[in-house]
Order: C-alpha cells, then sequence, then structure tokens
C-alpha cells in the first residue's frame, strides 16, 4: 500500500509543477524527472549465489543462447539443445508440430520436450531450463477450447480492478493446463488515437483508469510480489507492454512515431508502469514504435535510464516480433545496438539464428562489454530462478498440468459472462429494453452467430480469422445466448441475418461491427466502419419501418462513427469484443418474466465516442458515459448523418468486388510489345489485338468478379499507383498477397508478381489448377522481399503472368493471413 500511494504522489506532483524542461526533440529522456520506485521482489541469496555460480561456469556461446527468443515457426528442440537458446515462443499464428489449431495436449507434449532438450547436459553445458512465452491476451487464447474474455478495452468498460484481478488468476490457470509459463500480458497500452489498430489492447484512453488495472492483472497472473516460487502457486509470469507510448503515435499508426514531449510520455504513458513495478513484474516488452524519432528497442535513456535505473525494474526486457530490425543501422539479423541500450532477450522469431551468431560474433571480438552480457542474462536467470523453473521439473509433470477440464472450466466461463455484463455500455434506450422474454425475437446481423467475430484478434490465429464456431467447443455466440433467454422463458427466436423473417416479431436485435484484426492490419484513416460493414444499417431502417423495435448491438474495439445506427435504433449497446461467453449480453437485454431488468447496465465509455469520424471535429458522448434502466427517458434528437470523411475501407485491399481501390489501376498489357498496356475501367471490354477479352462476372458477391478470357500467348494482369505504399511492417509481420480467383481454364504456366516503385516485376512462379469455385491463393510478402523487392516502396502489389490459353475470374486482391491455399516461393 504505501509504494501504492507514492505512485499517485509521485504523478501528482510531477504534474503540478511541470518540472520537465524543454527538451529538444532527440528522444532522449531524463531520468531525474520520472518517479522512483522500489522492484519489492526480493533477491534471495541462495538464488543470487546459484546465478554468480552459473555465469562462472557458463560459456559464452551459453550466455548468448540465453539472450535469443525464437517462435514455434522455425525452431526445434534439438536447436535449443544445440544453441542454449533462452526462451521460445508462439507466435498468433504458430502453433506445436507447425498446426496453429493443435490440441492442447500437444502443446503441452512439445512443452516437454523443449524443456528435456534445454536441460541435456550431455554436450557437458549446464542446462538452463527454457522458459516458453504466449499471447494470452485474453484468456489463453490459442487453444482451443479455452475461456475467452473480453478484451481490455471491454474490460475498461467495467471499471472494475477486483474483476481483473479475477480474470488473471483464471487465465494463469488455464495456460498452466498446456505447459507454458509466460503470458505477454497485460498491455498497458494508453490509446490516445483509436484509429490505431491495437486500440482495443488498451483499457481506456484514460492513464489513472489503466494504471488502476496494471497491478490487479500482474498479481493475478504471478501472486503477490514475494519470496516464493510463482510456478509452485499456480501462476505465471507476466509482461507488461510495450514500453513506451505505443498507443500515442501519431495518427495512432501502428509501430509509428509517438511525437509527444516527455510530460505526455511519463504523465500518460508512463503511469501504468508504476503499479507494474509495485507488484513485482516479471517482463517488460519494448514497443516497435518511435519516441521522437527514435526506436524505443534500442532507446538507452527509457530502457536503462528510466525503466531499470529509475524505476528500479528487477525482471528482464524483451523486445517485440523482430522489432530490432527496425533500429537505425541495424536489420533482423543484426542489432548490437539493442543489447548495449538494455534489451535482454531478443524476441527474433524466424531470425533467432542469424541474431545468435551476430552476437556471439561480437562477443568473441570484444565488440559487446562482457558486464552488458551477464547482466542480461543475470535478468534472465532471475525471472526463471523466481519461477522455479530449476526445481519444477518438466512441464507435464507440474501442477495443473493436462487437467484439461481446467480449460473453459464452468467457473472461468461464468467469470467471462460477468465480464461480458459489467462491460456492456448503453448508449440509447427508448424504452425498448429490458426485452421482454416471453414473445417473438427476431436476431439479425452477419455477427450474430459468429464466435470469432465477437472474440477478435488475438484468437486462436494472429488475426482472429480463418476460424468458425466449430472452433470454440463450449462457447456461446451472442446469438446462441439470445436463443436461450428468450426460449427457456417460453418466447420465440429466429436467426436472420438479413433481417427478413417469417412472422413479425415483437422486436429485433441487430448484430453489427467490426470484424477481426490485430496490429497494423487494423489501422484505420478513419473512426468508421469500412462500407461493407455498414449495411445493417438499412436492416435497422426497414425492420423500424414496419413498426419493429430495434436494438442496435455494435461489436467493435474502438469507438467509432454509427450515426445512422444511432437515429436508427430504439436501443444502441456497444457490446465491444465479449469473447467467448456470448449470454452475457442476453443476461442484460433481455428481462425476466415480469420484463423487469435481471442485470442492469453498468458499463461506461473507457474513451470518449465520435461525433463524426475525425475526432477532431469532438466528442458525442464523454469517457465515463453511458446509461442505466435507471436513466431517466428524454426524447431523442436526431444527430447528423455526416462522417465528416470519406469512407475509406481497407488500405491493404486493392481490389474488390471487381472494382480496384481508390488510387489503384488495373491493367492488361502483352509482356513482349511495348504500348500494348490498356487501363481496365469498363466492361466488357477486348484487349491484346482482341485476344483478351475482359467481361463481369459473378464473384464472392453479386457481380463482384471480372473475368479474363486469354486465347493464347502471354498476358500481363497488374495493379498500380502513382503513389507507392509501404507494406514492411505487413512483411515482417508474416502477411501475405491473398488472391480471390476461379480458375475455368489453367495457364500453360503462371506466376505472381511484386514491384517497387521503378523496378520490374519479381516472379513467383505458380500452379494454379482448374476450379470451378473460388480459392483465396496465399503468397508470403517475403518471398517478393528475397528477392530484391522493396518493401518500403510498393506501386504494383499485384501482378498475374500467365502463358498460353487462360479462362481466370478475379473476385479480391488484398493482404492479409487469411489463405485458403498457401503457394509456396519458387
Amino acid at each position: 500500500m504505501p509504494n501504492r500511494l507514492r505512485f499517485t504522489a509521485a504523478v501528482i506532483a510531477l504534474t503540478a509543477a511541470s518540472v520537465v524542461p524543454a527538451v529538444a526533440q532527440d528522444g532522449v529522456a531524463d531520468p531525474s524527472v520520472w518517479p522512483q520506485y522500489e522492484y519489492p521482489v526480493p533477491q534471495l541469496a541462495a538464488d543470487e549465489a546459484k546465478i554468480a555460480d552459473l555465469l562462472s561456469r557458463m560459456t559464452i556461446d551459453e550466455k548468448i543462447g540465453q539472450l535469443v527468443q525464437a517462435d514455434l515457426c522455425c525452431v526445434t528442440p534439438e536447436d535449443v539443445k544445440r544453441y542454449n537458446l533462452g526462451s521460445v515462443l508462439n507466435g498468433g499464428n504458430s502453433g506445436p508440430y507447425g498446426q496453429d489449431l493443435a490440441p492442447a495436449s500437444d502443446w503441452l507434449k512439445l512443452a516437454d520436450e523443449f524443456y528435456e532438450a534445454s536441460v541435456d547436459t550431455s554436450d557437458g553445458g549446464v542446462g538452463i531450463p527454457i522458459v516458453w512465452g504466449t499471447d494470452a491476451v485474453h484468456g489463453h487464447s490459442n487453444i482451443i477450447g479455452a475461456t475467452i474474455f473480453p478484451h481490455n478495452i471491454g474490460l475498461g468498460a467495467a471499471h472494475d480492478p477486483a474483476l481483473i484481478e479475477r480474470i488473471g488468476e483464471a487465465t494463469a490457470k488455464e495456460i498452466r493446463v498446456t505447459g507454458q509459463e509466460w503470458t505477454f500480458a497485460p498491455t498497458v497500452a494508453v490509446p490516445q488515437d483509436f484509429r490505431w489498430g491495437r486500440a482495443y489492447e488498451g483499457y481506456s484512453s484514460d492513464p489513472q483508469l489503466v494504471a488502476s488495472y496494471v497491478g490487479a492483472m500482474v498479481r493475478g497472473l504471478q501472486g503477490p510480489p514475494d519470496d516464493q516460487r510463482i510456478l509452485q502457486r499456480g501462476k505465471v509470469i507476466a509482461s507488461t507492454k510495450h514500453f513506451l507510448a505505443d498507443g500515442g503515435t501519431e495518427n495512432g499508426v501502428d509501430q509509428g512515431d509517438a511525437k509527444i514531449s516527455e510530460a505526455e510520455l511519463r504523465d500518460i504513458h508512463g503511469a501504468p508502469y508504476g503499479p507494474a513495478m509495485e507488484e513485482g513484474v516479471g517482463t517488460v516488452m519494448a514497443s516497435f514504435s518511435s519516441w521522437q524519432g527514435v526506436k524505443m528497442t534500442a532507446n538507452e535513456s527509457l530502457l536503462t535510464g528510466v525503466l531499470k535505473d529509475r524505476m528500479d525494474f528487477g525482471g528482464f526486457l524483451v523486445s517485440d516480433w523482430n522489432a530490432h530490425g527496425q533500429v537505425e543501422g541495424c536489420t533482423n539479423e543484426s542489432c548490437p545496438q539493442a543489447l548495449l541500450a538494455g534489451l535482454d532477450m531478443y524476441m527474433a522469431p524466424d531470425t533467432w539464428k542469424p541474431i545468435y551468431e551476430d552476437l556471439l560474433a561480437r562477443a568473441k571480438a570484444g565488440e559487446l562489454p562482457m558486464s552488458r552480457i551477464d547482466d542480461a542474462v543475470a535478468r534472465i536467470l532471475r525471472v526463471k530462478l523466481r519461477l522455479g523453473l530449476f526445481e519444477a521439473g518438466k512441464p507435464s509433470a507440474r501442477a495443473m498440468s493436462g487437467e484439461w477440464e481446467l480449460l473453459g472450466a464452468p467457473e472461468h466461463r461464468e467469470l467471462a459472462r460477468e465480464a461480458v455484463r459489467k462491460s456492456l455500455v448503453l448508449l440509447k434506450n427508448q424504452g425498448v429494453l429490458p426485452l421482454k422474454p416471453g414473445g417473438r425475437l427476431l436476431v439479425a446481423g452477419d455477427g450474430a452467430d459468429d464466435i470469432a467475430r465477437q472474440s477478435g484478434g488475438w484468437t486462436l490465429t494472429w488475426q482472429g480469422t480463418g476460424v468458425d464456431n466449430s472452433h470454440f467447443p463450449g462457447a456461446t455466440s451472442l446469438w446462441a445466448g439470445l436463443q436461450q433467454a428468450v426460449v427457456s422463458a417460453g418466447g420465440l427466436a429466429e436467426l436472420s441475418p438479413d433481417g427478413s423473417f417469417t412472422a413479425k416479431p415483437d422486436a429485433a436485435v441487430v448484430i453489427f461491427g467490426e470484424k477481426p484484426y490485430a496490429e497494423f492490419q487494423g489501422d484505420r484513416a478513419s473512426l468508421q466502419l469500412d462500407p461493407e460493414l455498414a449495411a445493417p444499417y438499412e436492416t435497422m431502417r426497414k425492420l423500424k419501418e414496419q413498426g419493429i423495435p430495434v436494438v442496435a448491438v455494435m461489436i467493435t474495439g474502438r469507438p467509432l462513427y454509427v450515426n445512422p445506427a444511432l437515429n436508427a435504433a430504439d436501443a444502441f449497446v456497444v457490446a465491444w469484443l465479449p469473447g467467448s461467453e456470448g449470454a452475457g449480453l442476453a443476461d442484460v437485454i433481455v428481462g425476466d418474466a415480469e420484463g423487469k431488468p435481471r442485470f442492469d447496465f453498468s458499463g461506461k465509455l473507457p474513451a470518449a465516442w465520435p461525433r463524426t469520424a475525425d475526432m477532431a471535429d469532438g466528442e458525442l458522448y464523454p469517457l465515463g458515459h453511458g446509461l442505466t434502466y435507471a436513466t431517466p427517458a428524454t426524447a431523442w434528437t436526431a444527430l447528423p448523418e455526416d462522417a465528416g470523411v470519406a469512407a475509406a475501407g481497407d488500405a491493404r485491399t486493392f481490389f474488390a468486388a471487381g472494382v480496384p481501390a481508390s488510387s489503384w489501376s488495373l491493367h492488361i498489357a502483352d509482356p513482349s510489345q511495348s504500348g500494348s498496356q490498356t487501363r481496365l475501367t469498363t466492361y466488357p471490354a477486348e484487349a491484346l489485338g482482341g485476344r483478351a477479352r475482359m467481361s463481369v462476372a459473378e464473384g464472392l458477391v453479386q457481380e463482384g468478379a471480372r473475368r479474363f478470357q486469354i486465347d493464347g500467348g502471354d498476358a500481363v494482369l497488374s495493379l498500380s499507383t502513382l503513389d507507392p505504399i509501404d507494406i514492411n511492417r505487413e512483411t515482417n509481420g508474416d502477411v501475405m498477397l491473398l488472391v480471390s480467383a476461379k480458375v475455368l481454364r489453367a495457364p500453360e504456366q503462371a506466376a505472381f508478381a511484386m514491384a517497387h516503385e521503378g523496378s520490374s516485376a519479381q516472379l513467383v512462379n505458380v500452379t494454379l489448377p482448374q476450379n470451378e469455385d473460388f480459392v483465396r491463393y496465399g503468397v508470403s510478402l517475403k518471398c517478393f522481399r528475397d528477392k530484391g523487392v522493396d518493401m518500403t516502396k510498393i506501386g504494383t502489389p499485384f501482378v498475374l503472368a500467365t502463358k498460353g490459353p487462360t479462362d481466370i475470374a478475379l473476385a479480391e486482391v488484398r493482404l492479409g493471413t487469411d489463405a485458403e491455399v498457401m503457394l509456396p516461393c519458387s
């Protein structure tokens, strides 16, 4: 308690005194103006003696190995043994034995294999046990059957720190079942621009609300910061991330630059790290992002000066996914600057071997101080000792391992359902809520019966895509929860995504909103739904015109301009990203047999709600706003339905529904003849001297494809722009070029290609067999990068080159991760 009081007082004193002097925009912090803390975890004499003994016996090869973390995609237990790796992780799209959706038992089996390899001393090494990190960011969310809690933005709406601690406790138990010891959570970002694709990972835009949650979650995951072994008490090690100001970048660009003062950096984005230190968080993850132009992964003034020295952080610092490669002067394969700045462990998922070799060579050459290497290794060993890894034995021998009934345990699901209830925010109610359960209810909207959609990104897969309800055993969709509540009370419920019905309902619930995304894939140009996601607005209007009361329920990771829905509906509920326990919605909006509430609304906005799609136009509802059933009824004043800015759609979609995206052009050409290029704008059309015919075809939507019939010879289809784009982040993140096509006649030869500004296309030969249905093909962006394409200035992201007679329909070209058929690099 004294530490917590000191934290609050320190922030208030520094803010009130405005003691931060004017600082040149050079990204160098002054640690003396930051609050001080005392890291509470005791350093046990026996542990320190063991660390000293291990350091004295470890070879330089073993020490460097401890500094490296590899991803499941690219490492084996034999690699762990040979290179003495300190850690492994499973990235968003990685799973045991190459199966992202592997059963829980495979996760535990592989955990044993990694552990046994790490402690094998047959080569004469000391055998340091490995630690496995996982993104259990809203429950043990990589595992089929686990409880999926609401994402942090929804938990922020609950304003309930005690609930957060209980969620941390439940999550730790489920992680322990499959043998992992470390979660990359909690995210303690304080989002200031909700165009950011990771905004839903932050609890709130209010630093004090975020700070009030951090200690609770760390305590729930790790237990108290005392001298007890974490694994022995059924817990895991936590990681606060991303240090620092990932939520403060200019324009909300993921991995961008926080062009803010040191006072803002400290008082807004630094605030959550006080309680993290006071609870003894074991690890901190450095951010991809920059502050004043300096990448955080190698910002010594912040990593060492502020975090380790001023804040007294006693755990270890880990980087984000190949983030070291973005540091000036670095590559994914070489970045000594990060270690020298204070980084302790490199998250080098697919580049771990070159990073290891580079660090080892530099250490042997004397380029890296042995004192810095020993300090980093000691910090890692100290956390492993605190965990109890040296005495815990293999993962399957530990408490809770293999207790499959703990995954999605009834008490955990009930906790998640409680969290859903408490997260719901009521923005409008013209007397329609609570719904009477005994009548006829229509449930509409394409998000009504989709557990993956209501769970969002970081759910089973990185983007939360490519999965369906069958991958969520024991979970409840929003529709299923409503149906159960209505039918159990003697009523009738009908699911109809488009809002049509067989018999006129007494009321309708329309569930709509965002689709899953993660990280930069969710960055948006404005605060509004992509155009194709706004179709339910019309469903609401049509139902209302028929005299049917309408309840709008929004699935979203952020506040967005939705004035048309607020106007059209009689009631409006923000459900955020509720996770696996969708019945929590019905608990609140469906009343009892007498029509009285079973649970009241208690959620309040964790961030301001925008008046238009541009937050600069002001807020419609302030942070902390939210109605209850006791709120006096008032007449609704229609809101202006002017977004203020055009809906831009997803900037990573180049061609959809048969039409190039804005600023992109579709061409066809004969590569052997200069001047043969034809821009395609109207259909039907002919080109290439009459041997190519283009027409409208049925696609993923009505008339949503363009058909290309080529009589023979060579032909090239391409999408290009005069304003090149930077997709280097996407390349680093294992994103693919996705092409949805139906091959009616397969070409003799085919290749996909990509080109940067002023260069020729680099081909990847592919096989496109004849198929009666559309198939979404994927080619890793790394294929093109490795062929020399500069991914920072792509002017032509898609080329399809064919030889011989060809008949192909093209429906969509975009970047993403949800390929149906992955094509190999060649």
